[in-house]
C-alpha cells in the first residue's frame, strides 16, 4: 500500500498567512500523526490577485482590525502579473516593519525582518520565506504552481491562463474559448492581447482545472479542502484521493501571528 501523501493548497494569502491556511497546515500535522507519510503543500504562486495578500492585523491594544498589504512596483504589475513576478519596492519592507509593532508580538516583528533582510525580491518569496521563518514549512514539500519544471510535468488542460509579456512585465492573461489571450479589466472588460506563441512552462490552470492538474503532478492521496474550495471542487476529477475538511478556526480570514 502506497504510503499517505497529504496535500493542501493555498495562494500566497499575506506575510503573515491567513488563519485559515494555518488551520490546514495543523489539519495536515494530525492527519499524518494518524497516518504517517509526506505532506506537500501546493503553493499556488501564479495567481496574480493582489487582494489574495491582504493581510488583516488586530491593534495589541484596542483590537482595531487593519488591512496591510504589499506595494507594487506598477499598474500592470498589480492588476496582473502573477505572484511569483510582483516585484516588492525597495521602500516597503522598512514601511511596514515600522507599524508592526503595534500589531504582533517582538519575536513575529523579528522573522519579519529577518526575511526582509534577506532581500527576497517577489510577493509569493516573501510570504513563504515568512511562513518558513514562523516554523510552518517545518518538514513540509512544497510544490510552487509558477515553477515551469512543475508546468511541464502537468497535464495538459484547456482552461487555462498562460504567462506572456505585456509593456515588460510577466502578466498572467487568459485564454478565451476562441483561443486568444486577455487580461480581466474588469467585470465584462477585456484587454485583447496579440496572438502569440506559447510552450506548456507558461500555462497554469483555472480554478476548475486546477484539481486535476494538480493531482497530475502530487498524486496526492489526501487533499485538506477549505471552506471555499468545497464549493467547486468536483471530486469526480480526482476519483483517487480522499477529501478531508480543514479543521475549524475562529477568525479565518484575518493573520495567523500567534508565536
Amino acid at each position: 500500500m502506497p504510503s499517505p501523501v497529504i496535500c493542501f493548497g493555498q495562494q500566497p494569502c499575506g506575510f503573515f498567512p491567513r488563519r485559515f491556511l494555518y488551520a490546514k497546515f495543523m489539519t495536515a500535522r494530525r492527519l499524518q500523526a494518524e497516518l504517517g507519510g509526506e505532506i506537500v503543500f501546493f503553493y499556488h504562486d501564479s495567481d496574480h490577485d493582489p487582494r489574495e495578500t491582504q493581510t488583516v492585523l488586530r491593534h495589541r491594544k484596542t483590537g482595531e482590525p487593519a488591512t496591510l498589504n504589499f506595494t507594487f512596483a506598477n499598474k500592470v504589475q498589480r492588476k496582473w502579473s502573477p505572484l511569483y513576478a510582483k516585484r516588492i519596492p525597495a521602500d516597503w519592507a522598512a514601511n511596514t516593519a515600522r507599524q508592526l509593532g503595534a500589531y504582533v508580538s517582538p519575536a513575529a516583528t523579528e522573522i519579519f525582518k529577518r526575511t526582509a533582510a534577506a532581500q527576497v525580491g517577489t510577493v509569493a518569496d516573501f510570504c513563504l520565506e515568512m511562513y518558513r521563518g514562523l516554523g510552518l514549512l517545518d518538514g513540509v514539500r512544497v510544490v510552487r504552481s509558477g515553477d515551469p519544471a512543475v508546468r511541464l510535468a502537468g497535464c495538459a488542460v484547456d482552461d487555462c491562463f498562460v504567462d506572456v509579456t505585456h509593456e515588460g512585465e510577466t502578466v498572467r492573461a487568459r485564454q478565451m474559448p476562441d483561443g486568444t489571450l486577455c487580461l480581466h479589466e474588469g467585470g465584462d472588460a477585456y484587454v485583447k492581447l496579440p496572438a502569440c506563441a506559447f510552450t506548456p512552462e507558461q500555462i497554469s490552470p483555472t480554478r476548475d482545472s486546477r484539481l486535476r492538474w494538480m493531482q497530475s503532478i502530487i498524486h496526492c492521496t489526501h487533499y485538506i479542502a477549505g471552506a471555499g474550495e468545497q464549493a467547486y471542487l468536483n471530486p469526480a476529477d480526482a476519483p483517487d484521493i480522499t477529501f478531508v475538511r480543514r479543521d475549524e478556526i475562529d477568525r479565518s480570514d484575518e493573520a495567523w501571528a500567534d508565536l
